[in-house]
């Protein structure tokens, strides 16, 4: 009796062992994009591509930006395993200082990784003084 308590405690605590391992990653092809230099009155878009790596579908749930010049879109339907999904960012940097900058985008997900930070920089010039 005792022998067939423990069998089937430790069988219960492997099944949990193992669909706690079984989840969502998200893994990017970069985290990080360089716009350049470019004129404050053309607003930049990079596009990043990210693939779920795990055996779970993945949830992006938010993709907020470090300010308001800087927007972030994102796949909205659940990733499933081996798929890939997109994150397009705007940077539109009109009346800003400008100069060198880079922003960040903080990820939150259902993954194991469940925040992840991309970026995107550049050189932000005023209008009348950047180089075409």
């Amino acid at each position: 009796m005792i022998q067939k308590i423990l069998l089937t405690g430790c069988a219960a605590f492997l099944l949990g062992t193992l669909s706690v391992s079984a989840q969502a990653v998200l893994s990017f092809s970069k985290t990080s994009h360089n716009f350049g230099r470019f004129s404050e009155d053309k607003p930049q878009t990079a596009e990043f591509t990210f693939t779920n790596t795990g055996d779970k579908p993945l949830v992006i749930q938010q993709a907020a930006a470090s300010c308001g010049c800087t927007v972030p879109t994102f796949t909205q339907t659940p990733i499933a395993p081996g798929k890939t999904g997109h994150i397009k960012v705007v940077f539109n940097g009109k009346g800003k200082f400008p100069g060198q900058f880079k922003k960040s985008i903080t990820i939150r997900s259902n993954a194991s990784n469940s925040l992840v930070r991309i970026y995107v920089e550049g050189d932000l010039q005023e209008a009348r003084t950047a180089k075409k």
